[in-house]
């Protein structure tokens, strides 16, 4: 990783905005942080990055949701299993969509929503800003390379008229 120290900056000045603006909000930090996690995962860079991140989390959201409401109406667990087939199979047909091609971002909004009961008003919000957040990271670090490569060559431009 050439550009760790960058990256180390952003992501560490980013992380405790994100954390603090969580408290005050009243957010759950950690699922910001895996919407985060899954525009680092993905493929895509830039907006279309952070895109994709929000478009597989929030589906996952969605079946994971489908699962839980839909297992509801029965009294056997089998219906529950089966509702749980069905949504993994279709989150990785989904994939056929480019859009959705992230499976992995899928699984991640589906296991949140599991992990919160299928709350999904506490789960969107600091997902989609996770997803924000982690295309923020991006966009400070690439502003921190410039300016450590402008500052390497003004350095180096320096050193060179004093020898």
């Amino acid at each position: 990783m050439e550009h760790r120290w960058q990256i180390a900056i952003s992501a560490g000045l980013l992380a405790g905005v994100w954390a603090g603006f969580a408290d005050v909000f009243q957010l759950v930090t950690w699922i910001g942080f895996l919407g985060c996690s899954t525009f680092f995962a993905q493929k895509e860079i830039g907006v279309k990055g952070m895109l994709m991140a929000m478009a597989t989390n929030v589906s996952g959201v969605f079946w994971g949701w489908l699962i839980i409401s839909g297992s509801s109406f029965f009294v056997s667990p089998v219906m529950g299993y089966t509702f749980t087939g069905i949504a993994t199979a279709a989150m990785c047909l989904q994939a056929s969509y480019q859009k959705l091609a992230f499976i992995p971002g899928a699984f991640i909004g589906c296991c949140i929503t599991f992990a919160m009961g299928g709350d999904v008003a506490a789960i969107l919000p600091p997902l989609l800003v996770g997803a924000m957040l982690g295309y923020s990271m991006s966009l400070l670090t690439t502003q921190l390379i410039g300016l450590t490569q402008k500052l390497q060559t003004i350095f180096a431009e320096n050193t060179a008229k004093e020898s």
